[in-house]
């Protein structure tokens, strides 16, 4: 119970209320109404056409009317298409996970000098300025049509994505077993090995099932440009009009991103 103050008077109870990001209330509302205003200003300027749109709606009703049912049909090109994907994935996951470690170490810079250090973020910012789809049509146009054009994509793309987030991850490691393995007088790589490496091995395990996940997706976005697997078939599917196989596809690429993702949830729990 609240005990009276020196005059007699039982004070009144006080909440705690979180303080506001800006505690200026002339700057916050400035802002918000600046954030309004932007928001009015970009939708009005974007150029909708209106006609266009209304004329696209039966088109796209014919579309999704034309995917029903969908045609399985075609199995044998759904097999191969997936397979495809599949080992696309899978290849460019294994290269690309081996690949952001030790480029992971050099953008750490608790445990890399400044040099290796930017080249090593050097390294990670570029892997991860452009889409795959952009690095997908570089290297179709480099290395030509194929499964191993989608390789190389998903291979650059899982060094940017592992290699940035395992790289916070090294620089937030307990110290402490750092230094007690060089007060042992361990060298850099035993360091690394028996100090470091351990206290990041859950999160690498996690991120590495989490880009494979990432990699199936993209497999079948990638093949849209001629970067191999599933995505081929699909923008073919749309080409020649065969909505019901083109969905059937669709179909199938929701249905494997499910499992996978029970896979994948299944065994961070047994790891962890």
């Amino acid at each position: 119970m609240t005990r009276p103050d020196v005059t007699g008077t039982t004070p009144v109870p006080r909440t705690w209320r979180k303080p506001p990001f800006i505690a200026n209330p002339w700057l916050r509302y400035g802002l918000w109404l600046a954030v309004v205003t932007y928001l009015v200003w970009a939708f009005g300027s974007l150029p909708f056409n209106w006609e266009r749109i209304s004329e696209g709606l039966p088109r796209a009703a014919r579309i999704f009317g034309g995917g029903f049912p969908p045609s399985f049909e075609r199995w044998g090109l759904l097999f191969t298409g997936f397979k495809e994907s599949f080992q696309i994935a899978i290849l460019a996951t294994l290269l690309g996970v081996a690949l952001s470690i030790p480029f992971a170490v050099m953008a750490a810079r608790n445990v890399a000098p400044l040099p290796v250090y930017l080249f090593g973020r050097a390294v990670i910012i570029i892997s991860r300025s452009f889409h795959p789809v952009i690095v997908a049509i570089l290297f179709v146009a480099a290395v030509g049509f194929g499964p191993l054009a989608g390789i190389l994509t998903l291979t650059l793309y899982s060094i940017g994505f592992v290699g940035k987030l395992l790289a916070e991850e090294i620089e937030e490691i307990d110290w402490g077993q750092v230094e007690a393995m060089r007060a042992t007088g361990a060298g850099y790589l035993a360091t690394l090995v028996y100090a470091v490496f351990p206290q990041i091995l859950p999160r690498q395990v996690g991120l590495s099932m989490y880009q494979l996940d990432s990699n199936l997706r993209a497999s079948a976005v990638v093949g849209i440009v001629g970067a191999g697997g599933i995505g081929g078939t699909l923008m073919n599917a749309f080409g020649r009009y065969d909505y019901d196989f083109a969905f059937a596809i669709l179909l199938i690429i929701i249905a494997v991103i499910l499992i996978s993702e029970g896979i994948s949830g299944w065994v961070r729990k047994k790891i962890w």
